[in-house]
């Protein structure tokens, strides 16, 4: 169950989604004095080289994170989205020009990757921990669960330079199991961000009850689950269900989601197999700010284009409750 390393995808198209998502409602929800208290379940290493070893190997970030720092790169891989057979050979129209101002949640966004990068370029990428920090405020806490053996010791050592002191806990724990024991929050006010590998198929039914077990203890808290969208059943499922629960509780919910290239396998002249890799994934959010949707949709847009590696991309945004 410890095969999956974050550091591999580090700065991919889901971790631009994923963290343009949690920006957007940190910034929201940290308007208000009264404390907030973060709960990461599966925190990851916190910090990750983009020039390392890890993500040098898997490149991923050349397709996510990089690109946006280069827009006019970017802009030119919009001829990848080629049209479909037999219609006419012209690159489509880009949501947003190469010159064109991002969006400002793109902005937020890219603006807190270089604050970790002072020389400019991407050598670092912050994971959801050190970008939620960030943006916290003194009288914030963070709470940080990571089970992985290495993962957890490069956590450890990785907050340990922050000086923190209680601010932040790092818990060597299940997330799944353990991350309720916050809620509520002597506050009262509570972001939880699910994001597990989904590397075995019972992480699926376990981010429900977790989401499930979650409303029961502290229903007005801010759920937020990032989940891949890959040909399993059980990854359609997941934001169906999710949004059946928030409308059996009389929750409110929004449902993001961001398609870079088909999911389809392709079979190569010499007749193998190329599974494509990571082709979409997704945000569920239950609770969220009243602001966030108003604030994704230019983002997603604009992320449709620059992010797409052929003419599948694609995004949705709706919500309800």
């Amino acid at each position: 169950m410890f095969s999956y390393r974050h550091a591999f995808h580090a700065g991919n198209h889901a971790d631009v989604l994923k963290h343009t998502v949690l920006i957007a409602t940190l910034e929201h929800l940290l308007e208000k004095d009264t404390a907030l208290t973060v709960v990461d379940t599966h925190a990851g290493a916190g910090l990750y080289r983009l020039d390392g070893d890890y993500a040098g190997t898997s490149g991923e970030a050349s397709d996510g994170i990089l690109r946006l720092l280069a827009p006019k790169q970017a802009a030119a891989a919009v001829a990848l989205a080629a049209p479909a057979q037999g219609a006419a050979k012209k690159s489509p129209k880009p949501a947003a020009p190469p010159d064109a101002p991002m969006a400002p949640a793109i902005h937020a966004y890219l603006d807190l990757v270089r604050a970790f990068n002072p020389n400019g370029g991407a050598r670092v990428y912050p994971g959801s921990p050190f970008i939620t920090h960030h943006l916290l405020r003194d009288h914030d806490k963070l709470k940080l669960f990571e089970l992985h053996p290495t993962d957890a010791r490069t956590l450890d050592a990785n907050i340990a330079q922050l000086e923190a002191g209680r601010q932040i806990a790092v818990l060597r724990e299940d997330g799944f199991g353990s991350a309720t024991k916050f809620l509520p929050p002597p506050s009262r006010r509570a972001l939880v961000l699910c994001d597990p590998s989904y590397e075995m198929k019972t992480d699926y039914g376990r981010v429900l009850d977790l989401i499930g077990e979650s409303l029961k203890r502290f229903a007005t808290g801010t759920y937020a689950v990032w989940y891949p969208i890959i040909p399993r059943p059980e990854a359609h499922d997941l934001p169906r269900r999710l949004k059946t629960m928030a409308t059996k509780a009389g929750k409110s919910w929004l449902h993001a989601t961001l398609t870079v290239k088909s999911s389809k396998v392709l079979t190569t002249v010499t007749g193998d197999q190329k599974r494509p890799g990571l082709p979409a994934s997704g945000m569920f959010l239950i609770n969220p700010p009243y602001t966030l949707k108003g604030r994704l949709q230019p983002a997603l847009e604009q992320l449709k284009v620059l992010l797409a590696q052929d003419r599948h991309a694609a995004f949705s945004l709706d919500s309800g409750g």
